[in-house]
């Protein structure tokens, strides 16, 4: 059927009290955001639930792109109809025969917020419930657990109906629980991170690092991708490129192997803690999970958090790698991170490093480094782009390259 309307229910929200127009606000916002390729809707986001008119758009289409924003717990295509009641029942039959199935039961649900229309609810039920049977040979009413229910909305400019529910992504919309920063990596743990931020509020701003000529334009690319494929829950993001190709040399150069890691991801918390600071950030999210490799210990990042008093969440932390497999799968990023182009992260890893580094020792071999120089000449350096739904950046050959690494 062609729905002339999507009516979205909230989630969290119900919960927010004196807060919740503010937060309806930014869900409106991050709706027209993640819809604005669809230029013929009108959104409308009221107190108790927001009404998207499609004026021609493919639901189908809108509703796919609108089950990926935080903060709405389900939402119904709903189909407008003049206060005729026989144009009502008229769409009740048709809705319903185009679901029909032998045997299948239903049952109506009628609300009113037009009191002055000449039915009352029950009346409603009953007038439509009657159609129905007698034009759906087969049908039966079922008041508990029916197969399916028709919703009846009777409002001041017409009445909807609709009979199927969506769930939405639930959480709460991005942008109500502050800016952060994510560390983004290439690999399979920080876009997890970064979608675990955003379905809590949090408006995230992408921190990579790269490392010319040791990390390839695609390495480059395939970060930004990874960005791209997190926009439709928000609609756009900042990717934040940061060169940090001399910080890694220098330290090869003047700190013992086993420190490497660790004096890397020092200098990196750094610089995202400063960025943080520049940008209004408030905290620092990461894809670290509790002993998946050296540099995450208990031990390890205690010894890296040493250089910053900013919070560094970590909400992967306690899960399994199969658990982090398994969203990156439903988030579509598990086969791109999988694309072997490496990330300074593991360009210049050394062979043994510490699992149980010293914070007095990570200081010591500090000393011999120009800290400050270093961080304000990779600062300078600096890129930033907005990433917005649908964007590209890996070339369309960059799979089968992928494979012959």
């Amino acid at each position: 059927m062609q729905y002339t309307e999507i009516m979205v229910r909230y989630g969290d929200l119900s919960t927010k009290g004196k807060n919740k127009r503010n937060f309806i606000d930014r869900l409106g916002f991050n709706v027209r955001a993640s819809l604005a390729s669809f230029k013929n809707l009108d959104i409308k986001a009221r107190r108790d639930r927001m009404h998207i008119q499609l004026n021609g758009e493919s639901s189908d289409d809108v509703v796919a792109r609108l089950s990926q924003v935080f903060g709405i717990q389900n939402f119904s295509p709903s189909i407008r109809v003049e206060k005729d009641i026989e144009k009502v029942k008229a769409t009740a039959i048709e809705m319903l025969k185009e679901k029909y199935f032998d045997g299948m039961t239903f049952k109506i649900n009628t609300r009113r917020s037009d009191h002055n229309f000449e039915y009352d609810t029950n009346e409603l039920n009953n007038l439509l419930g009657g159609a129905i049977l007698e034009n759906i040979d087969g049908i039966k009413v079922k008041m508990k657990n029916p197969d399916i229910t028709l919703r009846v909305e009777v409002r001041i400019d017409g009445i909807y109906l609709s009979h199927e529910t969506i769930d939405g992504a639930g959480g709460l919309p991005v942008g109500t629980a502050g800016k952060a920063m994510l560390m983004l990596s290439g690999g399979i743990d920080s876009p997890v991170a970064g979608y675990l931020a955003m379905k809590r509020g949090v408006d995230i701003e992408m921190v990579h690092f790269f490392s010319p000529p040791y990390t390839s334009e695609q390495a480059l690319n395939k970060a930004k991708e990874l960005t791209a494929k997190l926009t439709p829950y928000v609609g756009k993001i900042k990717f934040i490129q940061v060169p940090f190709t001399e910080i890694q040399e220098t330290v090869k150069e003047k700190v013992p192997s086993g420190y490497l890691m660790t004096i890397q991801r020092r200098f990196m918390l750094r610089i995202t803690a400063l960025l943080a600071q520049q940008r209004k950030g408030l905290a620092i999210f990461n894809g670290e999970a509790l002993g998946q490799v050296a540099s995450q210990t208990l031990e390890s990042m205690a010894a890296i958090n040493d250089v910053t008093t900013m919070p560094v969440l970590r909400p992967v932390v306690s899960m399994d790698k199969n658990e982090i497999i398994k969203i990156a799968e439903e988030i579509d990023t598990f086969d791109l991170s999988i694309q072997p182009f490496e990330d300074c992260c593991t360009i210049f890893a050394p062979p043994a490093p510490k699992t149980k580094p010293k914070i007095e020792k990570a200081r010591y071999y500090e000393e011999r480094l120009d800290i400050d120089g270093l961080i304000e000449r990779s600062i300078a350096g600096v890129k930033i782009t907005e990433i917005n739904i649908g964007d590209e950046f890996m070339n369309k050959d960059s799979q089968v390259f992928a494979e012959l690494l």
